[in-house]
Order: structure tokens, then sequence, then C-alpha cells
């Protein structure tokens, strides 16, 4: 259905929060799933704040994003916003992950800033919809609904009894319908396989995609009503809110402590199941192409390119024998001989071997490991920072080696260490170090040695990358052992 003549004023809101532990140990907490390349050369991240551009249209007039992140994601988030040209948005960053029904309040405060009520259509950072222009147009059926006061989501066409998604039930559509939407009579939350079977046998049921279309005033006004807790004390948070200079009004921040006392609630059970049959009238729009929220790996290896034999390899991988597999290398060379429907996922710390139809349960061992304390549940041997990123490529009891790449125009913070001396030997690029009280300027092959409890900085002034091998020796070498002085970034001493 066109839009009518009237304009619409729109803002994309893209939640990015979530850890993906059903996709370790490609995601981690400190690098979820959202931020990585899983379908395409583009993050789904990235692809999630490009797909918004398609929403443009003659009568509606679509305005910068606002990206609901953890304050720790900000710099990922900035330097993906930053490739993708979407430096326009503005990132409302939560110092603690409260789930969506906050964030969505949080989102609705600030669209209500920017325009006077604008429709926000509300899309989670993680899922795959490789048919932009189709859901576009699902998204114009659903921005008129919205623009008349409804709260709408996007419905899924159910092909397989799967008990991984929510339900919606919605209404039959009658033949003298004004518009392609049906009236949602209730949600089901993950059902058994049973009633799932039911569902697909009996038809009138979507898949829940978890992504929504409303009015800023509308979702504030429902949350008031359903969950008045949430509402308030979001409120309380948005109100006493920081801004951070650096950015351009870019990072927003709602008062850390206020926002740690709002409830943690789902956007479904905050609002959506309490809603048929309110006075708060709630449409669902089926939307016809392709879409996964690829919540494991046997969705990823469903969503990839696979040779006639049904293997979906990414990286350096051979065959013998050997069909229906995902192996995702990254690192090394990962060999299959006579072996069936396997996930193998290789990182430089970690390897995940697991049959495809158990690919749910990684997320037992995510817990394992969180348990246990370890580093591989938390990040990856290669770690992004705002200036770069680092490698650990070998490390023993006294000493660690890393590979750093700083960007152009980049510098870490002036800091020093407590427990441990450093040895800098530049690879590429032009460094500029401060060392104590002297500022060197090296080129490739050249080195310098930073000593024990000495004040320094690494910089790279010129227009290419810079690489250096560190190698740190003392008596301890974690990550925590820093004492900023300095910082271009706003970085406490973390």
């Amino acid at each position: 259905m066109p839009l009518s003549s009237s304009r619409y004023e729109v803002i994309p809101v893209i939640l990015c929060g979530g850890a993906g532990t059903r996709l370790w140990p490609l995601s981690r907490t400190g690098f979820p799933k959202q931020f990585l390349c899983l379908t395409g050369q583009k993050s789904l991240f990235q692809q999630t704040v490009l797909r918004a551009q398609f929403l443009t249209h003659d009568d509606v007039n679509v305005l910068a994003p606002l990206v609901v992140a953890g304050d720790e994601h900000r710099f990922l988030v900035m330097d993906q916003l930053r490739e993708v040209g979407g430096d326009q948005a503005t990132m409302l960053l939560e110092p603690v992950g409260r789930n969506t029904a906050p964030a969505l309040a949080l989102a609705a405060l600030a669209a209500m800033e920017v325009g006077q009520d604008p429709i926000l259509v509300v899309t989670p950072a993680d899922h795959h919809i490789p048919d932009s222009q189709a859901f576009a147009q699902s998204m114009s059926q659903a921005i008129e609904q919205a623009a008349m006061g409804h709260i709408v989501t996007l419905g899924i066409q159910p092909t397989r009894p799967d008990t991984g998604f929510g339900y919606i039930k919605a209404s039959r559509s009658t033949p003298d319908s004004q518009d392609d939407s049906s009236d949602v009579l209730g949600f089901v939350e993950k059902p058994s396989l049973d009633k799932a079977r039911d569902y697909l046998a009996r038809g009138g049921y979507l898949w829940n995609a978890g992504i929504f279309v409303l009015k800023a005033s509308v979702w504030f006004s429902a949350l008031q009503n359903f969950r008045p807790d949430i509402a308030t004390a979001t409120q309380i948070a948005w109100d006493g809110r920081s801004i951070d200079g650096m950015s351009a009004g870019r990072f927003v921040r709602p008062e850390p402590q206020a926002f740690a006392k709002v409830p943690a609630e789902s956007i479904d059970y905050a609002v959506m199941e309490r809603s048929p049959g309110s006075s708060f009238k709630v449409k669902v729009v089926e939307f016809s192409g392709a879409w996964s929220d690829l919540g494991a790996w046997d969705a990823v290896w469903d969503n990839l390119k696979r040779d006639d034999v049904g293997n979906a390899f990414e990286g350096d991988v051979l065959q013998v024998n050997s069909k229906d597999n995902l192996v995702y290398a990254t690192s090394r060379l990962v060999s299959m001989v006579g072996v069936n429907n396997l996930v193998v996922v290789e990182t430089p710390d970690a390897v995940l071997v697991s049959i495809r139809q158990e690919a749910q349960n990684v997320k037992h061992v995510v817990q394992q490991l969180q348990a246990q304390g370890r580093e591989e549940a938390l990040s990856h041997r290669k770690v992004h920072r705002p200036w770069g990123w680092y490698d650990s490529i070998e490390e023993g009891e006294r000493f660690k080696v890393k590979r750093i790449h700083v960007k152009p125009g980049s510098s870490l913070s002036l800091q020093k260490h407590n427990h441990r001396a450093e040895h800098w030997i530049v690879v590429s690029g032009t460094a500029e170090i401060t060392n104590g009280d002297q500022v060197l300027l090296l080129s490739e092959n050249q080195s310098t040695y930073i000593p024990l409890g000495q004040v320094h900085r690494l910089a790279n002034p010129g227009s290419s990358v810079l690489e250096i091998i560190e190698v740190q020796s003392g008596s301890y070498l974690g990550e925590d052992d820093i004492e900023r002085f300095e910082d271009q970034y706003g970085r406490e001493n973390t």
C-alpha cells in the first residue's frame, strides 16, 4: 500500500545490546555478534544502519538514527558507523544492560526532543535481512499504521515448527480490508515443539521478529500504563543524563546510579503481550522476505552459500568426503575428513566443535567459561581499541608479546605501568613516542625501551597505519596495570 500524501517524520532506533553467547567463540562479551561480519563484508550492525536508509520516501523524512548500546561498546559503534557513513547517529549509552524496554524508553525520550512526536522504526542490530527493498515496503505499511497511533510489529511467516521464536496470533484480514496489516490477538513465547507444530498446521500464527514501529509518545504512554515503574525510573535517569562533548553531542549517557535502578524487562513482556485487548491497538505487518535472527551456528549455516554437498566454509578450509558442515576458520587451515553435520569454529585462542543440531547449547560452554573466570568468554586475543587494536601473540610467566596497530592520527593515552617494562620495535609507519621527558620519532626497524614506572605514550602522526611489536616483561602483565594521565577518548583508568 502506498503512503498517503501526508509527510511522516521517522527515526530509526537500533538496539545494539546483547552478548550473542550462542555464537561463541566468534562472539565474545567485548565483541558480540552484532559487530561480526557473518553474512557479507559488512557487520550485522552496519547492515542494519544501511537498511534504514531504504526507509526514505517522498512522504517519509528519515532523521539520523538513535543507537542504544552498552557504554563498553561505544568505540566499536563509532568506528563501524564511520565506515558506512553513519556519523550523524546519536549513541545512547547504557551504563548497565536493562533489556529492551528501558532501551526503547531512552530512545523515545531522545526522539521527542529531536522531533515533535516522530515515528520510531525499532530494529535489533543483529538480524539478517538481505532484501532491503522488501523490508522497506513492509516498513511503509507499518509507518502508515503507526501514524494512526497503533503499535505495529513485524511478523514472519513460519517455515518450520521452531521452538526458538516467539509467535504472534494474527486475525485474518477481511476481503474489504483497507490496509495490509492484521490485528494482533495475542503473543506466545517460545512454545513446545508440539504447540509449534500445531501453530504451523492451523495457520494464523507468525514468528515475532522483534521489530516494532510506533510513535515515540505511544511507546512511553504504553509503558506508563503497563509498567509505570520502568517509565518513571527511566525518566529519572534520562533527566540526569550527560553528553560527551568530545563526540559533538553524539554520546548521551543516562545518569548511571539512577539507570541501575531501572527494572530490567523486554519490550514483549513489558508492553506487547499486555496490549492486545487494551486501549492500545496492536497491528502486525507480515514480512515475506528472507529473515533470520542468526541466533546460533545452525542458523548461520542456513543463511550462508553452500557447496553441492551442503558445506558452508569461511576461511582456509579443505574437505574430503564431508557434507552438510559449517566451518568458520579465522587464522589457521581447518581440514575435514569423512564427517557430516558438524559446526567447527576456529579462532586463535579457542576452537568449537559441535554437531549442528546441538548448536543452541554453545551458550552452556560460555556459562562454564564465565563461572571459571576465563578470558575466552570476554574477549578475543585480538582486542579493538578506539586508536586501533592489539593482538597478544605470545605469553609466558614473565613476558607477553603484542602486535599493535595504531590508526593514522591516533594516539594511545599518556600512561605508566607499575609492574612491567616494555620494548617497542617499529615494523611499519612512523611512531611518535613520549618516553619520560623525551619525545622521539622512530621509523621502520627502530626501537626504544620504556622502563617500569616511566610515563609514556605511543602516537601515529603519519597518514598510514603504524605497526609495532611490543615485548612486555615484569612481575604482573595484566591489562589493569595502567595509570592514565591524558586520553583523547575520554576514557577513565580502564
